[in-house]
């Protein structure tokens, strides 16, 4: 597969600001859309948050000497293996599978389309002793596309969405840009 030209990959990535859409907007598209507008416009969140803390720790104490993080413009993968084609996302909890998975989708997305090659990924969750697998493929793409068009709209707008509460605002790092 030849190396698609940066113009053709800009119209999915790239978001208004001209910066790439990241892994973690993917995720957050599937928690809180609000979060996707306040991090597309770097608000961040409590870094000290307990939260991201233990996510951090997580990552540590479980897979230290197995992470290859690699960071690529809009990417950090928590663990890769290119002889194996295989790619993974350590998260704290399942209860984040789906947007552990597009997170994942997005990346094994990415990879294909910058560089050519096809990978498939695993969700891992060491707490839980739990892992799912995360495959590419024409469903999927088409999917990741229509997340990365609805997340570069949400981006562009004026004003956030306003706030909706679910199951995660209770331990959210951004908790104060909406219920205080």
């Amino acid at each position: 597969m030849i190396r698609k030209t940066e113009d053709a990959l800009n119209s999915v990535f790239i978001l208004p600001s001209g910066k790439k859409i990241t892994g973690t907007l993917v995720w957050y598209y599937f928690i809180c859309k609000r979060e996707v507008w306040l991090m597309g416009h770097e608000i961040t969140p409590d870094e000290n948050h307990h939260a991201l803390e233990f996510g951090r720790a997580v990552h540590e104490i479980f897979y230290k000497k197995f992470m290859k993080e690699v960071s690529i413009e809009g990417m950090k993968i928590d663990l890769i293996k290119r002889k194996e084609k295989v790619v993974c996302e350590v998260k704290t909890s399942s209860r984040f599978i789906e947007a552990a998975s597009y997170q994942l989708l997005y990346y094994l997305y990415r990879l294909r389309e910058e560089f050519g090659e096809n990978f498939y990924g695993w969700v891992l969750i060491p707490e839980e002793r739990k892992r799912k697998k995360v495959m590419l493929d024409k469903r999927t793409e088409e999917e990741m596309i229509k997340v990365l068009k609805d997340i570069k709209e949400i981006v562009s707008s004026e004003l956030p969405p306003p706030p909706i509460r679910n199951k995660f605002c209770r331990r959210c790092a951004y908790r104060e840009f909406c219920w205080v």
